[in-house]
């Protein structure tokens, strides 16, 4: 069984059109994954549904946004974890 909360780097990092990001929920939970500029302003909500315990991977396809340095944080229960990846185009 899965007994705790995960968040992997993005792959491919640095990315041009597409990436994937694993994570792992320990318990049953509200799970948010969003993406953020570098100045702090949401740019894309990639996960915002409850989710049993388990492993699961978001794919984020660019949406136009400008090269750059980007985070993605993750909140679930007490879990927040915040990583950033880099997108060149």
């Amino acid at each position: 069984p899965i007994t705790e909360y995960l968040l992997q780097q993005n792959y491919p990092n640095p990315f041009n059109t597409l990436t994937t990001i694993k994570y792992q929920v320990a318990f049953q939970s509200n799970v948010s994954l969003k993406l953020y500029d570098i100045l702090g302003r949401e740019v894309s909500i990639l996960v915002y549904e409850q989710k049993p315990a388990g492993r699961y991977e978001a794919r984020f396809t660019n949406d136009n946004l400008a090269s750059g340095i980007y985070l993605y944080r993750i909140e679930s229960g007490s879990f927040i974890k915040t990583k950033k990846m880099i997108l060149l185009k």
